[in-house]
């Protein structure tokens, strides 16, 4: 993976090679978490699940029912709770599995990869997952860059062996043909330019399918519902000769360039582009992310018609995007995201503060809030609502990149990330975390205190006017405040208000009963869990 830059203020105007506005965007918002208003998709709970840790980076998932697959650049793993270098650590060489249900290692799942995997994938039966990257064993035999793994008994598959002359990035599966595409030239002893498929069945190539990524790499593919369909995005500006800016398709028998309508990334400008990431079919609609190298370079996320690329959304938040996973109604991608002025959601700030993990609708609620990002082909196109989800991954220092988690994916029960953070919501807990939805989480996950002052308390004729700052929750935006008198338990006064870390209101209640003498209040912050969280005591007033 290579490095981001780190993209600061956004600048006040920004030039457009070209413009189109997009017409249809429903006009809804949105502003969901755990316990989301009626009509809002409710996101997974904020509360880490303990889950086993690796010593490195995580770069690729994907999920068979409940098993995880997990590739990247580490030798060792780890209970939860313990750290780097416990007796409790075992070998397991840039690819384990683990459950998502109880984050614990799948132990019939034990390979050793001589090299790092950076792309890992299911078969749409279930029955294979395929890893790519830059190893040429596992263990112990050869394999040129990609293999493949039977999920119900856990072993290599060894009538799948094809050879590949350089670094697989990107991998999209039929249940009989495994399309790949990275930076090589050369499968099987035959010609190809980044883009290849072989056949399940004993890693022969397919000698019809040659589609070209002509000038760069190929960092993520799917298939398009129908298996017709081959989505393939990256860094490339043309496909089979023809200009297709970093996201395309092709025909999955012939290789021939099939219809591709939207343009989400801008075309390159010297050293100023931007690139695809990760692709991820839910329904008839492709989410991908994507990584922009220049100042306000498309980072976000975006959404297109699986079966046409006819533009659904983009998303302009800054800060680049590296995975992306849909649940249900939820979109659920790892960034370092510093500016979502696109969707109304936090502005850049000085100095930048990164948020690592975000959720929003998959849908469109309303049109871009910002300026179009430098080279757009896009202003004021359909946006969809960012969701009230915001847990804290620190970011890690293994890669040197100073990022947080690199790849997402679950089921619809759980969420979980993988990257090179060492901890989550200030929780040691390296490389690897789940969460779960409301029904299956501890829900644990209050408003944050530390963010709660004490209010000020003045007395007046009409009684004792009580002011404070809202706090927030990371996983709920609507908090109920609960004012009381002295040391009292029974409040008396309440007042409901939504809040952000970015929008956290000034709010006061009136306390026309209080009686004559001193008095003191406290602000009692609940959530609609029931975590609550107490101030200190106001100043002393006298009515």
């Amino acid at each position: 993976m290579t490095s981001p830059s780190l993209r600061r203020r956004r600048a006040a105007a920004t030039a457009v090679a070209a413009s189109t506005v997009l017409l249809g965007a429903s006009a809804l918002p949105a502003a969901a978490d755990t316990a989301p208003p009626s009509g809002t998709p409710a996101t997974v709970s904020v509360d880490p699940l303990p889950t086993w840790q690796v010593n490195g980076v995580v770069w690729s998932m994907t999920t068979v029912g409940n098993t995880v697959y997990a590739t990247g650049k580490f030798t060792k793993a780890r209970p939860p709770g313990t750290a780097a270098g416990s007796s409790k650590e075992v070998n397991a060489q840039n690819i384990l599995a683990f459950d998502i249900r109880t984050g614990n290692l799948v132990t019939t799942f034990k390979h050793s990869l001589n090299g790092q995997g950076l792309r890992i994938v299911r078969s749409p039966d279930g029955k294979r997952v395929y890893v790519g990257g830059e190893f040429t064993a596992v263990d112990g035999q050869p394999r040129s860059r990609l293999a493949a793994f039977d999920t119900a008994t856990g072993k290599l598959v060894a009538g799948f062996a094809p050879k590949v002359s350089n670094k697989v990035r990107a991998i999209a599966a039929t249940n009989s043909t495994v399309y790949f595409g990275g930076n090589f030239f050369n499968v099987n002893g035959k010609s190809r330019t980044r883009l290849a498929a072989v056949k399940a069945s004993d890693g022969s190539l397919v000698d019809a399918w040659r589609p070209t990524a002509d000038d760069d790499e190929v960092f993520a593919m799917a298939m398009a519902p129908g298996n017709t369909r081959v989505l393939i995005g990256g860094r490339f500006q043309k496909i089979n000769g023809a200009t297709k800016v970093g996201i395309g398709a092709v025909n999955a028998t012939t290789g021939a360039t099939a219809t591709w309508t939207s343009r989400p990334i801008p075309t390159r400008q010297g050293s100023r582009f931007s690139y695809v990431t990760d692709l991820f079919v839910s329904g008839d609609t492709v989410y991908g992310s994507a990584n922009g190298e220049g100042m306000h370079w498309f980072d976000g996320r975006f959404a297109a018609k699986a079966a046409d690329g006819e533009l659904v959304w983009l998303d302009n938040c800054y800060g680049a995007s590296y995975g992306v996973f849909a649940q249900g109604k939820s979109l659920y991608s790892v960034s370092h995201a510093h500016d979502c002025s696109s969707l109304g959601a936090f502005p850049e700030t000085t100095p930048s503060t990164w948020h690592r993990a975000l959720a929003e609708t998959t849908y469109a609620t309303g049109k871009d809030q910002a300026p179009p990002g430098s080279n757009s082909n896009y202003r004021r196109q359909p946006v969809p609502s960012l969701l009230h989800w915001f847990p804290t991954l620190t970011a890690g220092t293994f890669t040197g990149q100073s990022q947080a988690a690199w790849a997402v994916t679950g089921n619809s029960e759980y969420v979980a990330m993988g990257g090179e953070f060492p901890r989550v919501n200030g929780v040691a807990q390296q490389g690897l975390v789940r969460f779960a939805v409301k029904a299956k989480a501890p829900n644990k996950s209050g408003p944050v205190k530390a963010e709660l002052a004490a209010p000020k308390a003045v007395a007046g004729v009409s009684g004792v006017k009580v002011s404070w700052q809202a706090t927030w929750d990371m996983d709920n935006n609507n908090l109920t405040y609960e004012v009381l008198r002295d040391n009292g338990t029974t409040p008396v006064g309440t007042v409901s208000k939504a809040s952000t870390f970015w929008t956290k209101p000034s709010l006061s209640f009136t306390d026309t009963k209080a009686p004559k003498g001193k008095h003191t209040y406290k602000i009692r912050v609940k959530d609609p869990l029931g975590n609550v969280v107490t101030s200190a005591a106001s100043n002393e007033v006298t009515r």
